[in-house]
């Protein structure tokens, strides 16, 4: 979420889309209810289907499934063709006075570059034109034929009120009507907030729904303001802390991104994955990739981590394809997976093709299911005469069923979809031999290094030089692991400009912008950094205190980064510093 779920109460409108809020987040969605009552908010459901969030709603659109890009292009043709953006925003806070190269186009469905044979894209096109310093060429008129503004408007001139009827099945009129009232937060003291939850995220063409949701919020001046912003809402306790931590195939925590084959050496992988500044004097806080990456690989190997080894950057997995969930079942299918871990899901439950999940895990030789209760996945063999094509007498896969812990007999933090980071404290002890996750875990990493310091293996570096300096080294107090992910200085860290020791050396972070590229910062997680600081746990607060009325309780628990509740909300005000609505007021 830019925004959080308290700060829903602040939007004039609410749309829901690609999500059932009101039944999947009842909890949250009161926030949603309470802008009704208190704001005179209204709710848009834009669904096939008629849910509980329609039911509340006061007005329920269909569509066709899978025509939610079509809808939403129809929605960015009506603001522009009908003059309903708030035109010094997009000009000040968006890249759409930004000239593309000229060569860039978009005939027949296709955009330029497109290989049929390979069925891929050369994005060579994809740029923007630029000058003599490397920054973006700019026409703050946006009459310029190649600015962004103006290739955004013809690739939608398609998407017509008529088109849209065609396409997803809205009748003209319901569409239209939904364009008004959207049409009506394109002012200084209005906002729109955007709701959406699986049915976007896990959707194949999932980035573009939200990127085309996310440029109508752009153009309504909506994302950074209070009662806007583009909102996921996460489903499962501390889905959010998962993505955060990097349990992707190619990704790593603090959404970092794991190198692939064709960044060999740290130099490479730094050099694509840190964006330019495009523009003079402007923020570009991923322009500090490189200290955010280097000081995760302190973390990760501690003293092995050197820069005449690059920091142990070649002791990082190097991915070829997306390894994805998908993609293994695929591979044990084949027999080309020997064993699996199953962590925090029940994959014979969750994953389409439930014949097909289970053939795979018939063909392998182990599998350790980490988990509170035994579900279908720990006792996929059984059977039950559900696969005739699987016979339990046929299975050779040998299952582990390590009786985990529940959240509430843990310790440690939750984060939820607005990005607070909540400490929360064991309720009860886990009953028989179950233990917290971060113990059966830490005591597999401890005994397979214990074999590879007296058998040896393939890849030894990977886990001998890994740094696990835990005062319990099979059952890390969460404590522990939380400071790691803060992160720490490795030595007195000083101020450039005055030489004055801002860190001392052990001193925890509280800022992300402590952290260097020089070896000298450890940090498993940068976009944490300042969750726990010397000032003590940061996500144990629960001061309710809202001196804003805007629900933004600063002093309750902790959000990343740096405690922000709303993202990009210096795009609040304008240049000059004066806000959009005094009474949406972010900074001052």
């Amino acid at each position: 979420m830019t925004n959080h779920w308290v700060d829903i109460k602040n939007a004039n409108l609410v749309l829901v889309m690609g999500g059932n809020a009101a039944e999947a987040h009842p909890v949250g969605f009161r926030w949603a209810i309470e802008a009704k009552i208190k704001n005179n908010a209204k709710i848009i459901v834009v669904d096939p289907r008629f849910t509980r969030s329609a039911a509340v709603a006061d007005e329920h659109v269909r569509l066709r499934p899978g025509t939610d890009i079509a809808f939403l292009s129809g929605v960015i043709n009506y603001l522009i063709t009908h003059d309903k953006v708030l035109k010094d925003y997009v000009r000040d806070f968006t890249n759409a006075s930004f000239l593309v190269n000229p060569k860039f186009e978009f005939n027949e469905g296709l955009f330029s570059g497109w290989d049929a044979q390979k069925r891929q894209y050369d994005r060579s096109t994809w740029s923007y034109q630029l000058d003599a310093e490397g920054f973006a060429l700019r026409d703050p008129s946006l009459q310029d034929p190649h600015t962004v503004w103006q290739l955004l408007k013809k690739h939608v001139s398609r998407y017509t009120p008529e088109m849209v009827e065609t396409i997803c099945g809205t009748p003209k009129d319901r569409f239209q009507m939904v364009c008004e009232m959207i049409a009506e937060t394109a002012a200084p003291d209005k906002t729109m907030t955007s709701l959406y939850a699986l049915g976007w995220t896990e959707h194949t063409v999932g980035a573009q729904n939200i990127r085309t949701m996310a440029i109508i919020q752009l153009l309504l001046g909506n994302i950074g303001m209070p009662g806007g912003g583009i909102n996921a809402l996460r489903g499962h306790t501390n889905v959010q802390g998962i993505s955060d931590f990097g349990v992707t195939a190619n990704g790593l925590p603090g959404y970092l991104a794991l190198p692939s084959d064709k960044q060999p050496d740290l130099q490479t992988y730094l050099r694509t994955q840190t964006p330019k500044t495009l523009l003079k004097g402007q923020v570009n806080y991923w322009g500090n990739y490189p200290k955010f990456f280097i000081s995760l690989l302190k973390s990760f190997y501690g003293d092995k981590a050197q820069p005449e080894n690059d920091f142990g950057y070649q002791w990082l997995p190097k991915w070829d394809k997306f390894y994805d969930t998908m993609h293994y079942i695929n591979m044990m299918e084949e027999g080309n997976v020997n064993g699996l871990i199953v962590q925090g899901y029940n994959v014979v439950a969750c994953f389409p093709n439930k014949h097909k999940t289970v053939r795979a895990l018939s063909k392998l030789k182990y599998m350790v299911v980490i988990d509170p209760l035994e579900a279908e996945t720990a006792n996929f063999w059984q059977n039950h005469q559900e696969f005739n094509d699987v016979k339990p007498e046929d299975i050779q896969t040998e299952v582990f069923n390590l009786p985990s812990s529940c959240f509430a007999e843990e310790e440690g933090s939750i984060t939820n979809s607005g990005r607070w980071v909540q400490w929360h404290w064991e309720g009860a002890h886990p009953p028989g031999e179950g233990k917290p996750d971060t113990a059966i875990v830490a005591a597999l990493m401890v005994k397979v290094r214990e074999l590879y310091e007296k058998e040896g293996g393939r890849l030894p570096e990977q886990v001998l030089n890994m740094s696990w300096n835990y005062s319990q080294p099979e059952e890390p107090s969460p404590e522990e692991v939380a400071k790691e992910s803060n992160g720490r200085a490795l030595a007195d860290l000083t101020d450039p400009a005055t030489g004055a020791v801002i860190l001392k050396k052990g001193q925890l972070f509280s800022s992300f912008a402590q952290l260097r590229d020089d070896g000298s910062t450890a940090c498993a997680c940068w976009i944490y950094a300042g969750s726990w600081t010397e000032a003590g746990n940061q996500m144990a607060r629960r001061d309710a205190a809202d001196p804003s009325g805007l629900g933004n309780t600063l002093g309750w628990s902790w959000a990343w980064p740096v405690n922000r509740r709303i993202l990009y909300n210096r795009a609040s005000m304008n240049l000059a510093g004066q806000p959009w609505d005094a009474k949406r007021r972010m900074l001052r």
